[in-house]
């Protein structure tokens, strides 16, 4: 849920829902193994993350995965994706239904990513930053052998810094862009925008990783981003200064991470575009879904070892993703045999 101010400026609203499931169970949602279901859209960056961070982490046994459509209608997200157009854990139709089982009188977003308590059919938390962290820090005892350390200990502090300039400026800063409601407003979210990528940019070309030698936290939130630049935010919102292609650094860098096992192989472009082209009538009314980008170039060699590096430090790669969880061949670029 969001507005534009009377200035022309998006404004996200971020009131979302704080309780947390924690080892020690102190908002009384303990973690416990097959009790809550994840709910996604493949379409959505901010849930996107979620899924990445889950396959790292290794927690697919014990966090079951709803996964709903690229497109939804004022009521919410469906599970139009399943037989029946019913989430086969849950038994519902829309994401809406689990939040309103909590809050009867609900009157914010429904939001993916959402956690639901499967026996209550309640939603716990849809709290999208905070979910990712606390799968790294409160689910450990369930995580994978091999599992990176996305957050760890002596980085936090700058992890932490880099995330709040890449949600302000970039992961946010394309929405407020794209929804801006007066010529001023797009223009000062534009120039925010290419000027933290240009020092993003600075940032990468010594440096294979944001934070450290080691894949974090602080990759995955720029990732679902930059996957979606060229196929949406470029034409769609009207940040078209540069394509992400034409900006090696990033260009490299974006293509380093999805032939890593785990990010390209949950990103989903085709209900990428359907969700952006075909929901935001607003500003796309015809609803009608590009055909490109050419997505051939992802698979091309990123040279980003130069830099050194380790994606997943002293650990391992995930294991593939479940058939149930595959993104469809046709919605994605092949991955070629040993990528890492």
């Amino acid at each position: 849920m969001a507005y534009v101010n009377p200035s022309g400026e998006f404004t996200r609203d971020q009131r979302y829902i704080g309780t947390r499931i924690t080892a020690d169970g102190r908002d009384g949602y303990p973690v416990e193994p097959g009790r809550y279901r994840l709910v996604v859209s493949r379409a959505c960056p901010w849930a996107n993350r979620s899924i990445i961070v889950r396959r790292l982490l290794g927690l697919e046994d014990v966090l079951s995965m709803g996964i709903a459509g690229p497109t939804h209608d004022e009521r919410s997200w469906t599970f139009d994706l399943d037989p029946g157009g019913r989430d086969p854990v849950l038994g519902i139709e829309r994401l809406q239904e689990a939040f309103f089982a909590r809050f009867p009188d609900y009157d914010k977003g429904i939001t993916v990513p959402a956690i639901v308590d499967v026996p209550s059919g309640q939603v716990v938390t849809n709290d999208f930053a905070q979910i990712t962290l606390d799968l790294s820090l409160e689910w450990t005892a369930f995580h994978r052998d091999g599992a990176p350390q996305l957050y760890p200990p002596h980085l936090r502090d700058e992890i932490d810094e880099v995330n709040d300039g890449v949600f302000r400026d970039v992961n946010n800063g394309v929405y407020r862009a794209g929804f801006a409601g007066t010529q001023d407003a797009y223009e000062k979210a534009y120039d925010r925008l290419f000027g933290r990528l240009d020092a993003l940019s600075a940032r990468l070309s010594s440096q294979r990783y944001l934070v450290g030698d080691t894949i974090t936290e602080a990759d995955v939130r720029l990732f679902t981003t930059l996957a979606r630049f060229d196929a949406v935010y470029h034409g769609h919102f009207k940040c078209n200064r540069s394509k992400l292609a034409e900006m090696p650094t990033l260009w490299a860098y974006a293509r380093d991470l999805f032939q890593t096992p785990g990010f390209g192989d949950t990103t989903d472009f085709d209900h990428i575009k359907r969700h952006y082209y075909e929901v935001h009538r607003d500003i796309n009314p015809t609803g009608i879904v590009p055909k490109g980008p050419d997505l051939s170039g992802w698979l091309t060699p990123h040279g980003r070892e130069s830099l050194g590096g380790r994606p997943f430090g002293d650990g391992t790669p995930p294991l593939p993703p479940s058939p149930a969880e595959t993104v469809p061949p046709a919605h994605t670029p092949s991955m070629p045999l040993g990528s890492s």
